[in-house]
């Protein structure tokens, strides 16, 4: 019953918003199906052969609009939920709009205001960060992004003589004093040939907190576009990690379904720099290739620290459709732990440490993902 009453609260919602969009031309229906055979091996000899979602971007739907209120200023909203395409379920069964769900006002002037859960400056701005949109092949992907959090309050400004500034703050769902927010920040200064970037993290710990330390994670990035493509270099620092017995980037601290730091965890203590370089180039107006290198070096003195890279392809076959091939290798130190991930997480993968810990891990993957 609980099934059937979603469906026809689904199809309820997307009948009103399609009429709106008739009635106004303001309001866009929109998704994603990203679907990809892996097969990846472990020098251990284990091997893995699966259908996944999410290559480059995870499966969606959703809806956007835009009232003009006049005098430059609009009202906007977007809402926006995941799902597995290989099966149809949702990805987070105990939320329908789980990716986004906010309103705002904005203004051509003054810039935007948001309210509500959505994309953090780190998981929106990762077209800056390397050939693969910071997805699957990347190494900054493999250790965790932070992404979007609840009750987020945004300021985008507009862009003035090259330079945005975009800010979050974001209020736990939970009685742990006034210290547990999540703040987010971003400059990006861009002209017709270079970029350059920093987008910042820090999650407070709650009152009281056992290990009274932040969640940080700092990205700083530069691209120069040279024409037939980019060169990206990017540079990672973060703490945002926590293991089990069986992977390093088994979780975050600071989760991205209404987390909040709680200021318990040793890990905080760890932190981890991540290295990169980057490099793409368009063959054609349909063709577009990539390579990428970097590291992931441990602070702690662990030894958890993992190298790799990947080479990949891009074909348009259309505005709407798009085929993936990716090469890509992850190789572990004797304590790497590390494995990789997609802009879905995989849901089959190496579940023993013994096919990951000091291992070289190799995959090929080939997808198609369509835009509507």
């Amino acid at each position: 019953m609980t099934r059937t009453l979603r469906i026809l609260a689904t199809a309820s919602i997307l009948t009103t918003l399609g009429a709106a969009q008739a009635q106004s031309g303001n309001v866009t229906l929109y998704g994603v199906i990203d679907e990809y055979a892996n097969y990846m091996h472990s020098s251990s000899g284990t091997t893995i052969k699966s259908l996944e979602d999410g290559a480059w971007l995870r499966s969606r739907f959703g809806a956007k609009g835009v009232e003009d209120l006049g005098g430059g200023l609009s009202a906007r909203f977007q809402v926006e939920g995941g799902f597995s395409a290989d099966t149809g379920g949702q990805a987070d069964s105990s939320r329908f709009w789980d990716r986004q769900a906010w309103v705002g006002l904005a203004s051509k002037d003054f810039g935007e205001v948001r309210v509500g859960r959505q994309n953090g400056p780190v998981f929106s701005r990762g077209g800056n960060i390397d050939y693969t949109a910071r997805t699957l092949g990347s190494m900054i992907n493999n250790f965790g992004v932070p992404s979007r959090y609840d009750n987020d309050v945004s300021y985008l400004s507009p862009r003035i003589s090259g330079l945005q500034v975009e800010a979050h703050v974001a209020l736990p769902e939970a009685p742990t004093g006034n210290r547990a927010l999540v703040y987010q920040w971003a400059l990006d200064w861009a002209n017709d040939s270079y970029r350059l970037g920093y987008m910042g993290v820090r999650g407070r710990p709650q009152a009281g907190a056992t290990v009274d330390k932040d969640v940080v994670y700092d990205n700083l990035y530069a691209n120069w576009m040279y024409g037939k493509g980019t060169v990206y270099l990017a540079y990672v620092r973060s703490n945002n990690n926590t293991s089990t017995a069986v992977s390093n980037n088994a979780g975050t601290l600071l989760g991205n379904v209404g987390g909040f730091n709680a200021g318990s965890n040793a890990d905080l203590n760890n932190f981890y720099d991540i290295v990169q370089v980057s490099a793409d180039y368009r063959v054609n107006s349909q063709l577009r290739v990539g390579a990428l290198w970097g590291r992931i070096n441990d602070q702690s003195g662990r030894g958890r620290n993992a190298s790799g890279g990947s080479v990949g392809a891009y074909y348009d076959l259309s505005k709407r459709t798009m085929l993936v091939a990716l090469l890509d290798t992850l190789r572990n130190d004797a304590n790497g732990g590390w494995r990789p991930v997609g802009s879905a997480g995989l849901k089959t993968t190496f579940t023993t440490p013994g096919d990951i810990n000091g291992r070289t891990i190799n995959g090929l993957q080939l997808g198609i993902v369509h835009r509507f």
